[in-house]
């Protein structure tokens, strides 16, 4: 995670209703797969829980191996705020950049 995506973790977390955010993929696009991310208010019973800084972040253990080595950021731009990934093990993603595929 990047500083800018822990600071943005940080504010969803002690905001009034505190909430994590869950990483995982969903079968999406023409490459394949896509993130999806949710708040949820606690683990899920295979979850794996990532901590940096202070800041926990959860991984559906399904979507381990697509997203290991990962880094995660937030943008934030005139057009739209968003977290983005960075994952090296990507080996084809779609032009617009909405899915991925890793092997």
């Amino acid at each position: 995670q990047t500083p800018t995506a822990v600071e943005r973790l940080r504010n969803l977390l002690n905001g009034p209703t505190p909430q994590i955010i869950r990483i995982g993929v969903r079968n999406k696009g023409c490459a394949g797969l896509s993130y999806h991310l949710e708040y949820v208010d606690k683990p899920g019973k295979f979850d794996e829980v990532v901590e940096q800084d202070g800041v926990r972040v959860l991984i559906d253990s399904k979507a381990l191996f697509s997203i290991i080595g990962s880094e995660m950021d937030w943008e934030d731009d005139a057009l739209s705020s968003k977290f983005v990934f960075a994952n090296p093990n990507i080996k084809d993603a779609c032009g617009c950049g909405e899915s991925f595929n890793v092997s």
